[in-house]
Formats: structure tokens, C-alpha cells, sequence
């Protein structure tokens, strides 16, 4: 199978050294990403595309490699391509019916032609003459130039024909790794694994910053939204992962400060401790989620007073989203679920929390706090490759790790619906679909002194949460890597 891979419209228009960076790091990217689906994909890199060939027939795979193709920032259009020496204008038609006469049975369809380069025809001409062609030898209901049921889709480059089957739309933006690294502050919500994404989808390798109020089941379900978000749009880009505990603040707050106060002065302290790891990370810019008006905090007076704490660039990709828009997004990016499921903890809710902070107030009240404990937050934190995350969660607890499923025992596919319709789970043993944002919530279900051993396409959500509910001691949990 032959793609082509069109780049975003932006970096077309960028100048000669930034665009081949750009194309540079999007082949970098994509060879990452393929390269764990298909080992041997090709990739050819060119001035205005990319072209990939798979000498992968099934269909499976197929499916894996488009799907990472269309999750790969940087790209606004992957297709399906036939390429051929180009033939005669009155020849074309040969190279066309084997792809589309199936299609356009039945169906109006127009013909669209893109030509570059020097030949003694237009593009016009050749869709007059592959569209009157297709129009005798098939049972096309006829020629319709707006609004087609089918488009036959060509393109001519020099002395080279591209039938394009098919036509799926990228996400666009810029390739990861391309723009500048940034911290982002991920709480597992609605909002700021929405706010991460559109980060990566503009380059942005991007770390996270999870503030742990309290809860040992939050921080793992903001590894679960993490690691997802960096699993299907990271492109393989080193990130970290750094847990700051956060309860000796959230103690302080509630003994020391005026309730009112409470939250913009909770939100003063993680900038805080997000501006000094970002220093010693070379990081020059913060990403939250936040919008404006959304909850009391988010004030643009509050917000001002929260931003002062820091001289460093704050981004908020959301900060005039309708929250309909950002649960939408959520939806469509494949992080909702884990909203929805996320077992959250709030050590800090005002009862008249203040819509117009005053600095004088907020410094006032700060001053009763030690501030030392962020020292010890910092120093206490925990920072972790995320593609580690599931290293350091075997040292937790020892999970067994098997190669090859239990006669005995159930496996549970804990991968994401998606992903489990690419890649059907086939074995000898039961098999039992829980995604993995669910498997928490369900986890009443599971029977003590069975044998359940957890599945997921990497190993590394899997070992994340047989950790996890190992540590509940009544579950005889393993990890299933064929």
C-alpha cells in the first residue's frame, strides 16, 4: 500500500530552512510511529509531500498505519495512492476503472484533476476525458459537478499519474518537537488534557505536571490520560511525567488562609512550583487549562493575580472555549471517557470564593503560610519518562509479566474501543473487554481468586493498572505481552 502525506497548509507557506525543519522533524515522526506498526515502511521524503510504502497486506495493519498517520500532527491530508508512469491522455482511464468502477456504481461522481509541471494538456482536459470515459464503461449514475456522491481524485506530477482511492483528513497543525517545549498542568478534567493536545497539535513537545491533591487513584488516572494523549498524538517524543504532592499545601491553606482567598492562592502556588521546574527544564512557557469565567478562579482579575507569581509565559489554548466546545473536542480526540470517569480530589473548595482578587489580600494571606512547603513538595515530587511510567509502577508491586496467556486465567483487553476495533483480541482464553478509564470503576466485578491478566497494545497501561489493583491485595492480577 502507497500513501501520500500532504502537509498542513502553514508550513507550506513558511521559508525555505524553517519548512525542510518542519518536513524533517513530520519524517522523523512518522518513521517513529509506523516503525512500531510496520518495521519495514518506507518513507520518501519530498518538497510539497511525503510518500509512505507498506508492503503490509493485512488489513489490520493497514488500518494501524492510517490511523497514526491521521493522529500525526502535521499532516491535513493522508491518501490511498496508486502510482503509474503517466500514459496517454486517452489512457489515463485504464489506470482509474480498476479503482473506481465499484464505487461509482449507481453513484453521480465527478472527476478532479491537480497537474504540475510541463505537458502538452490541463487538468481540464483530463477531466473531460476520464470523466466521459467513466461515464461509458460504468454504471455511474451520471456526472454531477457540485456535490457528487463520488469525486475521482487524480493528481499529475510531472510524468507520474496518482489515482487517489481514498482521501482521509490529517489533524493538521505542526509536526511535534518542531516548536518549542512547554509544561503543561494536567488535572485529568474536561480541560486540560483538551488544552495539551491542541499543544501538541501546534508542535509543542509537552511535558506534564500533575499537582497531587491527595489521591493515589487521581494521579493514576491522570497517568491514564497522559499516557493516552501521548501514545496516539506524542509521536514517540520524550516526555516527562512529574507528580508534585501537594497535601502539606492543601493542609495549610485550609488552617491559615480566608476561604475566599483559598483558591486563586492554591493556583498561585502550582505556578509557582510549575515556573521553578520549568527553569530547570529549560521550559519557557506553562500551559493550562483554564477559560475565562468558567469557575470563579478563572476571573481575568483572577487570573492576573494568579499569572503574577510568574514571569514566565502562561498559555491557555482554551481561554475563550464555550465548555460545550472543549467536551466536544474531548469527545472527538478520544479523551472524554476518562473525564467522565476520573475519580478527582478537591482538598480545596471555597464556599464565596472571591471573583476580583486584590494583590494586597492575597499577599496578605500568603504571608501566613510557610512557604518552605513548596521546597518539600518540589524536592518530594516524582519525575518519570512517560514512557516509563509503567517501569516505575513495577517497582511498586511485582507484577508477572507473561508472554503467553494462562489456560486457566481471563484476559482482560483494557485498550481503548478504537483501538480495539482495529486490532481484534483473537485467543484460546475468555476474553473480556474493559477499557482501561473503566477498569477502576468496575473493578467490584472481579472475583477473587481468579486468575485475570490485563492486555493492552504496548504493555504499558496494562502494567500500570495490574499495579494498581495489585496493590489492593485481594486480586490475582498479571500482565498479558505476547
Amino acid at each position: 500500500m502507497q500513501y501520500v502525506v500532504k502537509f498542513f497548509s502553514e508550513i507550506a507557506i513558511k521559508s525555505k530552512p524553517v519548512r525542510r525543519r518542519f518536513i524533517r522533524q513530520l519524517a522523523e515522526n512518522l518513521r517513529t510511529v509506523l516503525g512500531d506498526i510496520d518495521p519495514q515502511v518506507e518513507l520518501q521524503r519530498g518538497w510539497d509531500k511525503l510518500r509512505v510504502v507498506s508492503a503490509a497486506q493485512d488489513p489490520a495493519t493497514q488500518a494501524r498505519l492510517l490511523e497514526a498517520m491521521r493522529n500525526t500532527s502535521g499532516i491535513t491530508y493522508v491518501l490511498e495512492v496508486q502510482e503509474h508512469p503517466l500514459p496517454a491522455l486517452g489512457d489515463i482511464v485504464e489506470r482509474v476503472l480498476p479503482v473506481y468502477a465499484q464505487r461509482l456504481r449507481g453513484a453521480t461522481f465527478a472527476v478532479r484533476c491537480k497537474r504540475s509541471g510541463d505537458h502538452d494538456f490541463t487538468s481540464v482536459d483530463v477531466e473531460r476525458e476520464v470523466g466521459g470515459a467513466l461515464l461509458a464503461r460504468t454504471d455511474a449514475a451520471g456526472v454531477r459537478l457540485k456535490d457528487p456522491e463520488v469525486t475521482v481524485d487524480l493528481e499529475i506530477s510531472r510524468r507520474t499519474l496518482f489515482v487517489i482511492g481514498r482521501r482521509h483528513r490529517g489533524i493538521g497543525g505542526y509536526p511535534v518537537g518542531s516548536v518549542d517545549p512547554v509544561l503543561s498542568l494536567i488535572s485529568g478534567g474536561f480541560d486540560s488534557p483538551v488544552a495539551s493536545y491542541l499543544t501538541m497539535k501546534r508542535g509543542m513537545r509537552t511535558h506534564f505536571l500533575f499537582f497531587n491533591l491527595g489521591g493515589r487513584d487521581h494521579e493514576v488516572g491522570v497517568q491514564e490520560v497522559a499516557l493516552y494523549l501521548w501514545q496516539k498524538y506524542g509521536c514517540g517524543q520524550r516526555v516527562l511525567f512529574i507528580s508534585v504532592p501537594f497535601e502539606e499545601v492543601v493542609a495549610q491553606l485550609l488552617e491559615r488562609v480566608e476561604d475566599s482567598q483559598m483558591g486563586v492562592i492554591l493556583k498561585r502556588m502550582m505556578l509557582r512550583v510549575a515556573d521553578r521546574l520549568a527553569a530547570d527544564l529549560e521550559i519557557d512557557a506553562l500551559v493550562t487549562g483554564e477559560c475565562v469565567a468558567q469557575v470563579s478562579s478563572q476571573t481575568l482579575r483572577n487570573l492576573a493575580v494568579i499569572d503574577s507569581v510568574t514571569e514566565r509565559l502562561v498559555l491557555r489554548p482554551l481561554v475563550a472555549s464555550d465548555k460545550e466546545d472543549i467536551v466536544r473536542m474531548a469527545a472527538a480526540i478520544g479523551t472524554e471517557p476518562f473525564a467522565a470517569n476520573m475519580p478527582e480530589y478537591c482538598g480545596v473548595i471555597s464556599v464565596r470564593p472571591t471573583t476580583r482578587a486584590r494583590p494586597e489580600r492575597v499577599q496578605a494571606q500568603e504571608a501566613r503560610l510557610d512557604m518552605a512547603m513548596l521546597d518539600r513538595a518540589i524536592a518530594a515530587r516524582t519525575q518519570t519518562r512517560i514512557d516509563r511510567l509503567a517501569e516505575t509502577e513495577l517497582q511498586r508491586s511485582e507484577v508477572e509479566v507473561l508472554s503467553v496467556p494462562l489456560a486457566h486465567g481471563t484476559i482482560i483487553d483494557i485498550r481503548h474501543p478504537d483501538e480495539e476495533e482495529l486490532a481484534p483480541l483473537e485467543l484460546h482464553v475468555p476474553v473480556v473487554k474493559i477499557p482501561f478509564y473503566e477498569l477502576h470503576r468496575r473493578a467490584a466485578e472481579l472475583r477473587p481468586g481468579d486468575t485475570y491478566m490485563l492486555y493492552c497494545g504496548k504493555g504499558v497501561m496494562s502494567r500500570l493498572h495490574a499495579s494498581h489493583l495489585l496493590a489492593g491485595g485481594e486480586l490475582d492480577v498479571k500482565v498479558y505481552a505476547p
